[in-house]
């Protein structure tokens, strides 16, 4: 069953075109090939594989396979392979990450766990503005807000929020927001209206952080899901 302990969420991006260009994931990322395989190429390396584990903040452009694939970003999950771009997974890692861009919740929460050592219990405190960030994308929190639910001094807060989540807190704010408006564009909204819903300034910037976060612009993701 997913952990009731855990403030983070997953979420799914199907990609139905044919690359993406080169981008870098803000956290740590699967690739699901629905046809064959991907291609990641990269910072001087490249791997082939069906199911691929891909590294967050290493740029990287992606060949996919007919039909496209389905990325699972896996928010507040450490990397845990010392391959330098993405690590290949097979057997049950590979079946368990098809189930779960499928939108099974205990594949999901199985594979989390398998990718990864025990972790620490996350403070009561950060959990709490983990879910109001989920909750409101467009609420301005700021680093005194953060650093007044802490009970810290400012730069303590910021560091102990990046220790937990591995982003800064600017970081994954932006974040957030941006995976927000994909899935209200999923879901069928217009570009203006899902970066007004996250709390972009407008179309433009939310295509500019949307190009830099999956590869695509919003219109070409919109196009391909179209076809």
């Amino acid at each position: 069953m997913p952990d009731p302990s855990s403030p983070f969420l997953d979420a799914v991006l199907p990609v139905d075109s044919r690359k993406l260009a080169a981008h870098a994931n803000a956290v740590t990322g699967v690739l699901v090939g629905r046809t064959g395989p991907l291609r990641l190429a990269g910072d001087g390396h490249r791997v082939d594989g069906d199911v691929l584990l891909v590294r967050p903040g290493v740029v990287h452009a992606v060949a996919l396979a007919e039909r496209g694939a389905d990325v699972l970003y896996l928010n507040g999950l450490p990397f845990a392979f010392d391959a330098p771009l993405a690590q290949i997974l097979s057997g049950v890692l590979a079946d368990l990450a098809s189930d779960a861009v499928r939108g099974d919740r205990c594949a999901m929460h199985e594979l989390r766990a398998r990718l990864t050592a025990p972790a620490p219990r996350i403070p009561t405190a950060i959990a709490e503005v983990v879910r109001a960030i989920y909750a409101d994308p467009m609420q301005r929190l700021s680093q005194g807000e953060l650093a007044r639910r802490l009970r810290m001094e400012r730069t303590r807060a910021l560091r102990c929020f990046k220790a937990v989540t591995g982003q800064t807190f600017r970081e994954f704010k932006r974040w957030s927001a941006l995976q927000h408006a994909a899935q209200l564009m999923v879901e069928g909204a217009l570009v203006r209206t899902a970066a007004m819903d996250a709390g972009f300034a407008d179309t433009a910037h939310l295509s500019r952080v949307f190009r830099r976060g999956f590869g695509l612009t919003p219109s070409a993701a919109i196009a391909a899901l179209g076809r």
